[in-house]
């Protein structure tokens, strides 16, 4: 059997952190409860899943405060040719575009959003120099809560936003496309992480994805 690779090019909640309860709380769930662990095991063999989530990283954007090293557009190339070939890459991006430090629209987010597909399909970082397929992720819409919602104030009506038009993004650029907001919700304790339920409910819908994708 041919091994396939997927590459989960994410934020905070591919890199499986927790509801945070302060700014120096760094708690990860286990690697088996993070969603690109949990959708690698219901894949079963055959597949390998690489899990590349950077904390605070946005789609397009040089942060002012946490520094350059967050934008994804920046780091995708490399990525892409660190593991190439990549048979699919789910982009699961676009939270932290939400901080009121960016102040952008959601129109804006899924057009940075759009740049990061259209260089994964314009890349030969697939198979046979292909390019890889792409998932296109609407993040889970963000609660104003806890100690982050002054960071994300005015985001959660932007994250609302965001599905129908990663819809249009997706379909303009040939990718697939995962409503997340309709399986899992954030954990209410800072509103913008996950819990352990909503990984697993994430790991089970893309793992459906990724199946129905190269059946």
């Amino acid at each position: 059997m041919d091994m396939r690779t997927i590459m989960c090019f994410g934020d905070s909640n591919t890199h499986g952190t927790r509801a945070m309860r302060h700014m120096s709380d760094r708690r990860r769930f286990e690697p088996s409860d993070r969603w690109p662990d949990a959708m690698a095991s219901r894949l079963g063999v055959g597949w390998q899943v690489l899990a590349e989530g950077h904390p605070g990283r946005n789609a397009v954007f040089d942060d002012p405060i946490e520094g350059e090293h967050k934008n994804g557009l920046r780091v995708l190339p490399a990525l892409l040719e660190s593991h190439r070939p990549l048979d699919l890459v789910i982009v699961m991006l676009g939270t932290n575009d939400l901080k009121t430090r960016f102040s952008v629209p959601a129109s804006d987010i899924a057009i940075g959003l759009e740049r990061l597909v259209a260089a994964i399909r314009g890349s030969d970082a697939g198979p046979d120099r292909a390019p890889p397929g792409v998932l296109l992720a609407a993040p889970v819409p963000i609660a104003e809560t806890g100690f982050l919602g002054d960071m994300f104030a005015g985001g959660a009506a932007k994250s609302r936003a965001l599905a129908p038009l990663l819809t249009d993004v997706a379909e303009r650029q040939g990718a697939e496309f995962v409503d997340l907001g309709a399986v899992a919700e954030v954990d209410m304790t800072d509103g913008i992480h996950l819990s352990a339920a909503a990984q697993g409910a994430i790991a089970q819908t893309m793992a459906r994805q990724v199946r129905a994708m190269f059946a």
